[in-house]
């Protein structure tokens, strides 16, 4: 009989998905991780893991399957939370889900379910797996969920081939009305519960309060770039080559202080990222001001006027070799290849059309339409029909 370990959030789908595996013929056992102590930053009273490891502890008696919490408080911290505050440190906007899937559940939770002797791990997001036979060996694929407006893929984009060897998403084939009507036949307590929409494990955080225990508030101006600035009607050279033209495509757009007017003030240009419009407490403007850059060296915020500001479109991104990851390793770009591929960098956002080019040092995208807010340190992921082939952090 398989030996399959389910991290148990408290949450319906993890719920779910330990019932699936047990109706299955599974041997399942029940791991709730406690991520995190600090209560000081949570936003209420209530103290979220507690009541999330009570349901997920409800839910194991209920399916019979034996159930234990581990703290990995330590290697979350060190992990997650201190690397957070690194990347917005530098005005990057890290995506700590993606790193927690890859960092926490599928290595350090991965570690500690190997140990307990599992053949597998099992959590409950919305995507599949698939496995094929090439050259003789198995090739595991990292499938979109089939409910299309829960899919979640984009959050295991890091995992590798040995992490997707040992891991089960047994919901991916259902949609999330489906898990609530399993959840409910099965008498889970967890049928109605609401979904979670605070950080990875942290509970309820408000980020900038999070930000705040780390990073010292200070207060710097909020220029607005007017949408007739020199550089966004600039002549484009002609190029050399290919890789010219997309170097020169993938530089943002840089500002000084007196390429707009100041309109306002700030706390601290690290708590702010491009796109973001709330926050800013700037009026006076017919459409709402968005942030296009932020500069945490001289501490200024630009912001552009409107959702359309051009300031916020580009249609090409880098990503360095270090931060470049094949989930299919055999599909790997060499340099001089390229790739047509669908692509997004955030995750919910509809898959646009985009083509892979390999260079020397990295790898660029370029999407056939301008993006909106494309952010250093968040994620793009590239997939061919319904398959995640690879992501990397945008730089």
């Amino acid at each position: 009989m398989q030996r399959v370990v389910v991290g148990l959030s408290g949450g319906v789908d993890s719920s779910v998905t330990a019932y699936l595996l047990k109706e299955q013929g599974y041997d399942v056992i029940g791991l709730f991780m406690k991520n995190w102590h600090d209560d000081s930053v949570t936003i209420s009273d209530e103290c979220p893991w507690l009541e999330d490891s009570n349901d997920a502890m409800i839910v194991a008696e209920k399916l019979g399957i034996p159930f234990q919490t581990v703290d990995l408080s330590g290697q979350y911290k060190e992990r997650i939370v201190d690397y957070m505050f690194n990347e917005y440190e530098k005005g990057r906007t890290p995506n700590p889900d993606v790193l927690c899937n890859r960092e926490i559940k599928f290595d350090v939770f991965m570690d500690i379910a190997l140990s307990l002797g599992a053949d597998y791990v099992a959590t409950g997001h919305y995507c599949r797996k698939a496995e094929e036979i090439i050259d003789g060996k198995p090739v595991y694929k990292l499938l979109a969920g089939k409910d299309i407006n829960k899919d979640q893929s984009y959050f295991l984009c890091q995992l590798s081939q040995e992490q997707l060897s040992r891991a089960l998403f047994p919901i991916g084939e259902l949609t999330k009305p489906e898990v609530r009507e399993i959840a409910k036949e099965a008498d889970l307590i967890t049928a109605d519960k609401k979904d979670s929409q605070g950080l990875c494990f942290i509970g309820k955080v408000r980020l900038p309060d999070f930000l705040q225990q780390k990073l010292q508030p200070k207060e710097g101006e909020i220029v607005q770039i007017p949408t007739d600035f020199e550089q966004y009607n600039r002549s484009v050279p002609k190029f050399e080559n290919k890789e010219a033209e997309l170097a020169y495509f993938s530089t943002k757009f840089s500002y000084k202080q007196d390429d707009g007017k100041i309109v306002g003030k700030h706390q601290g240009a690290h708590y702010f990222t491009k796109g973001q419009r709330k926050g800013l407490a700037v009026g006076g403007t017919k459409e709402p001001l968005f942030v296009i850059e932020t500069d945490v060296d001289t501490n200024v915020i630009y912001t552009g006027e409107g959702k359309n500001h051009q300031g916020l479109y580009r249609n090409v991104l880098f990503v360095s070799n270090e931060e470049l990851h094949w989930v299919r390793e055999d599909l790997a770009l060499q340099t001089g290849e390229s790739m047509e591929v669908e692509a997004r960098i955030r995750y919910r956002q509809s898959l646009e059309k985009a083509i892979l080019y390999k260079v020397e040092n990295g790898l660029y995208v370029e999407f056939e339409n301008p993006q909106s807010a494309i952010q250093e340190g968040q994620f793009v992921a590239w997939y061919i029909n319904e398959e995640l082939l690879g992501s990397g952090v945008i730089s």
